[in-house]
C-alpha cells in the first residue's frame, strides 16, 4: 500500500463518480448507476484506474453506517403504523414469496442451499436510497401510494437487519467456512447467544440511548456551534455503531440505524439530518463506487442468461408477487401498481447481504457479481417502470370486465352503507384525502354540523371512520366509481385535499361530468401548478405556503394595530 494510497482513492472515486454520475443524470438515469459504473471503471477486474479496494471498502462502512443512520433518522413509527394493515404483511408475504423464487432457481442452477438463501435474500429487498429519490421526483412520497411503499420498504429493511444479525450464527450450518463461522452444531446456542446480545442491545438504546442523545444534542447546539452540531451528529453515528459491534457483536448498520432513531427523538432531529446529510451522501457515493469495484463485468459475457434471469426475477416476479398481494387486500390498482414499481429494483442491502455471503463463504465471487450486475441494471430500468405505471393503468381499465376484477369492485369498503342516512348524501362536501390537511377541514365541518363524504385510499382510515360512523368510501378518486359512490351528482363542493394536481384534474373532470354546478377546492404545494390549475378554472385553489404567510401576516399586523392604538410595543 503506497503513501498516498488513501487519498488518490479518495480523488478516483469522488471525480470519476461525478462525472458519470452527471452523464448519467443526462440521459434520465439515477446518478447512482453513474456511480456504480465508476466503481467498475476504477476497479481491479477492468484493468483501468488504480485504487486500493481495500481502502474503498473500509471507507464503504463508514458510508453504510451513515446511510443506515440517516435511514434511522427518517423511520417514522407512525408513518409505518399508520400503513400497517398493508405494508407490515405485504412486505413478509413478498420477501418471502421473492426469496423462494430465487432460491428455486439458484438451487437449480446447482448452488448450495447457503448461497440460495443469501441469493434470495438479496433479490427480495429493495433499495430505500432508489425509492425516496423515486417518489420525491414524481411528487409521490406525500401521497397514500407513496406512504405504503416507504413504509413496505421499512419493514423490508428492518427484516433484512434481522437477517444480518442472526446469518452469522446459521452461516456454520449453511456450510460456510469463514474462521468466524460458528459450527453447526453449536448452533441454537450460538442463536441464543445473538439473540441476547442483541436483546441486550436494543434495550441499552431504548433506555438510555432515548434520554443521552436528545439531551447530547440539545447541549450541543445551546453552544450555538454548527461545526460542533455536526461533528456531535456524526461521531454518535459512528461511535455507537463501532461500539455496539465491539460490545455486543451486531452489525455496524444496526448499530447506526438505532443511533438514527433515538436522535429522531429530539427536537432537533430535522436538523440533524440535515447538517449530517452533505456527509452521509458523500460517503454514500464511496459506498457505491466501492460496490462497484467488486463487480467483474465478464459475468455478463459468461453468464447472460443468468443476469437475464436476475433482471426478470427482481422487476417482473417481484412486481407481479407485490401488485397481486397489494390487490389481495383490495387496494385500488393505482396503489398496487405504484409499490410494484417501487420494488423493481435492488440496491444497498442487497449489496451488504451478498458480502456478508462472500465474508461468511457461502457465496463466491462470481455470484455477486451477478446480484451486483442485477442490481446495476434494475437502478437504471426502475423509472422506465414508475413511467409505465399510467399508461398501464389506463390499459387495464379500458378492458372493464379486467378492470372491475383487479378493482375489486364488490369491496363492501368500495360502497357507502346502505344504513347511510340520506339526508348526509343532499349538498354535502366530498372530501378526497383523509391525511394531516384532510383531517382538519373533517374536523371543521363537524363542529359546523356540515355533512361530508370522504373518499380515501387507506382501508384502514376509512374502517376507522366508519367505526365513527363517518360516511366514507376506500379506492382513488380519479376512478369516477369513488366519486359516484361519494354521491358526487347531489353534493355541494368537492374538496381535494391531495396535493396531487394531476390526479385532480382527472377528479374535477369527473365530478363536473356528473355535478356541473359543483363547487371545487384544490390544495397544491407549486406556484406553477397553483397559477396552470387558476387558468384552466379547475376552482378555488390553495397553496400551503400562501395561505401560512397569509396567516402570518393577519397575525403580525392585528398585533401592530392593537400595539399602535395602545402606544406601546408588541408583547
Amino acid at each position: 500500500m503506497s503513501h498516498d494510497s488513501l487519498i488518490m482513492t479518495i480523488t478516483a472515486a469522488f471525480g470519476l463518480a461525478m462525472v458519470m454520475g452527471y452523464l448519467a443524470s443526462k440521459i434520465k438515469l439515477p446518478p447512482l448507476v453513474g456511480y456504480l459504473i465508476a466503481g467498475i471503471i476504477i476497479g481491479p477486474h477492468t484493468g483501468g484506474i488504480t485504487a486500493d479496494l481495500d481502502m474503498a471498502t473500509q471507507l464503504s462502512g463508514v458510508g453504510v453506517m451513515l446511510l443506515l443512520f440517516g435511514v434511522g433518522l427518517h423511520f417514522s413509527l407512525d408513518d409505518l403504523l399508520s400503513v400497517k394493515r398493508i405494508a407490515v404483511p405485504g412486505a413478509f408475504a413478498q420477501t418471502a414469496t421473492a426469496t423462494v423464487l430465487s432460491m428455486s432457481v439458484a438451487l437449480y442452477w446447482g448452488w448450495s442451499v447457503g448461497a440460495a438463501l443469501i441469493f434470495g435474500l438479496s433479490l427480495s429487498v429493495a433499495s430505500t436510497v432508489v425509492l425516496m429519490r423515486a417518489l420525491d421526483a414524481r411528487g409521490l412520497l406525500e401521497t397514500i401510494n407513496g406512504r405504503i411503499a416507504v413504509g413496505w420498504l421499512i419493514v423490508e429493511d428492518l427484516i433484512t437487519v434481522l437477517m444480518l444479525v442472526v446469518l452469522p450464527a446459521f452461516a456454520g450450518f449453511l456450510g460456510g467456512t469463514a474462521e468466524n463461522v460458528v459450527p453447526s452444531g453449536n448452533l441454537w446456542g450460538a442463536l441464543g447467544a445473538t439473540f441476547l446480545k442483541v436483546t441486550a442491545f436494543v434495550v441499552l438504546m431504548l433506555v438510555v440511548g432515548r434520554r443521552v442523545f436528545p439531551r447530547l444534542l440539545w447541549l450541543v447546539a445551546k453552544t450555538g456551534s454548527r461545526e460542533l452540531f455536526s461533528l456531535c451528529v456524526v461521531a454518535a453515528a459512528i461511535g455507537v455503531a463501532y461500539g455496539s459491534a465491539k460490545l455486543f457483536d451486531v452489525s455496524y448498520g444496526l448499530g447506526a440505524f438505532f443511533a438514527g432513531t433515538m436522535m429522531r427523538e429530539s427536537e432537533f432531529s430535522h436538523r440533524a439530518a440535515d447538517e449530517s446529510l452533505p456527509l452521509r451522501d458523500a460517503f454514500s457515493v464511496l459506498f457505491f463506487v466501492s460496490v462497484g469495484m467488486l463487480f467483474d463485468p465478464m459475468v455478463l459475457i459468461h453468464d447472460p442468461w443468468k443476469v437475464l434471469t436476475v433482471v426478470a426475477i427482481v422487476m417482473f416476479g417481484k412486481t407481479i408477487a407485490a401488485i397481486s398481494i397489494v390487490l389481495l387486500f383490495r387496494y385500488p390498482l393505482n396503489t398496487a401498481l405504484t409499490v410494484g414499481a417501487s420494488l423493481a429494483q435492488i440496491g444497498e442491502f442487497s449489496f451488504i447481504l451478498a458480502g456478508m455471503g462472500v465474508s461468511l463463504h457461502l457465496l463466491d465471487n462470481e455470484s455477486q457479481s451477478l446480484i451486483l450486475a442485477g442490481a446495476i441494471i434494475t437502478i437504471a430500468l426502475n423509472s422506465f417502470a414508475f413511467a409505465a405505471i399510467e399508461p398501464v393503468q389506463v390499459w387495464i381499465r379500458s378492458r372493464s370486465e379486467l378492470a372491475r376484477k383487479l378493482e375489486m369492485r364488490d369491496d363492501p369498503l368500495a360502497q357507502l352503507p346502505m344504513s347511510t342516512d340520506e339526508a348526509l348524501l343532499t349538498g354535502q362536501v366530498v372530501l378526497v384525502g383523509y391525511g394531516r390537511v384532510g383531517k382538519r377541514i373533517a374536523e371543521s365541518l363537524n363542529e359546523r354540523g356540515i355533512p361530508y363524504v370522504v373518499a380515501e385510499q387507506n382501508r384502514g382510515t376509512v374502517e376507522a371512520l366508519r367505526a365513527h360512523e363517518i360516511p366514507a368510501v376506500s379506492g382513488d378518486a380519479t376512478d369516477p366509481a369513488v366519486l359516484i359512490q361519494a354521491h358526487i351528482h347531489r353534493a355541494g363542493m368537492l374538496v381535494i385535499a391531495t396535493p396531487d394536481s394531476f390526479a385532480a384534474r382527472k377528479m374535477v373532470e369527473t365530478a363536473r361530468q356528473l355535478n356541473p354546478n359543483i363547487e371545487v377546492v384544490v390544495r397544491t404545494h407549486s406556484d406553477e401548478e397553483a397559477e396552470l390549475l387558476a387558468r384552466e378554472k379547475i376552482g378555488k385553489v390553495f397553496m400551503g405556503e400562501n395561505e401560512l404567510a397569509r396567516g402570518m401576516t393577519s397575525h403580525i399586523l392585528s398585533r401592530m394595530r392593537v400595539a399602535k392604538k395602545q402606544g406601546q410595543g408588541v408583547d
